[in-house]
């Protein structure tokens, strides 16, 4: 009873001296006591505050920069897909540009397959007899390039023998001295033009188209008079031989050709047969039949 006594005495006391400037001053030096530590509670306070802060930015940056990465992977994407398209369009434009050009009725093809040794050169189109292609017809690239000609038909699909096939032979005449020798491929890919005489003049640079001749007893050149061949790229000239091979490069993307024009109404030749192999393999979708 005595302690509670004392307490609210105590008490009593207290708030007589509230008002006075005693406990002014005593209020005031344990605020200026305490200042310090107030400051460093304040200060950790706004730290912490502040670190929580920095993290969620961090944070919120990481989930910015994966949404720019996949945002730059979805364009990148997007950008090879229309240079793809611009790439067919040139393309395609070529082939209409050539078919423009030419007195003979074409139709456009696909490359659906490929089939590549060092002695074979052979592709699959999407076109066939339900086309009216046949055997023996002439395939073109753009610029009126020579491709080949078709050697199987199916109902929906044909076989090709590239001009840089070993079984291929082409006629051809340099420009602009008008020699003609025989184009002929090479194992590995490549063109060589034989049986060139060696006076006549051949240069590197010179451009070689079909010769268009005749091979005699009626029948007509397999190739249309005119069509690029390629360039000469080297001659190997040997003065005491009688002839001079030269070398050629081809003007049709042979190993990356995707599309050609078949002409259908042109007749020369004899129908060429390369020799039996196997089906080569088809693009997806293509769907070819036993001829």
């Amino acid at each position: 009873g005595s302690a509670y006594a004392l307490l609210v005495a105590a008490s009593l006391i207290l708030l007589a001296l509230s008002g006075t400037g005693l406990m002014g001053e005593l209020r005031a030096g344990v605020s200026f006591a305490l200042a310090p530590i107030q400051s460093a509670l304040a200060g950790m306070t706004r730290s912490a505050t502040s670190i929580v802060s920095t993290l969620g930015e961090i944070d919120r940056l990481r989930g910015d920069n994966r949404d720019l990465q996949a945002a730059n992977l979805a364009l990148e994407a997007e950008n090879r897909r229309l240079q793809g398209l611009v790439t067919t369009n040139q393309t395609l434009t070529a082939l209409l540009q050539v078919r423009s050009t030419l007195d003979y009725r074409t139709v456009a093809a696909e490359v659906i397959g490929r089939q590549v040794s060092q002695a074979e050169r052979v592709v699959s189109i999407s076109v066939g007899s339900d086309r009216g292609v046949s055997v023996g017809d002439v395939v073109l690239a753009g610029g009126a390039a020579l491709v080949g000609r078709v050697v199987e038909v199916g109902p929906n699909y044909s076989r090709v023998l590239l001009i840089s096939d070993t079984r291929s032979t082409v006629i051809g005449l340099v420009e602009p001295s008008r020699t003609t020798g025989n184009i002929q491929g090479q194992l590995g890919g490549s063109l060589v033009m034989l049986q060139i005489p060696s006076t006549d003049e051949v240069n590197v640079g010179d451009e070689v188209v079909t010769a268009g001749i005749d091979l005699g007893n009626g029948i007509r050149s397999p190739f249309p008079k005119g069509l690029l061949v390629g360039r000469v790229v080297d001659v190997e000239r040997d003065a005491p031989a009688v002839l001079q091979p030269a070398f050629i490069e081809a003007a049709a993307p042979l190993e990356k050709l995707e599309y050609g024009l078949v002409i259908t109404d042109y007749e020369g030749g004899i129908p060429i047969a390369p020799s039996p192999s196997p089906e080569p393999s088809l693009g997806a979708g293509a769907s070819p039949s036993a001829s």
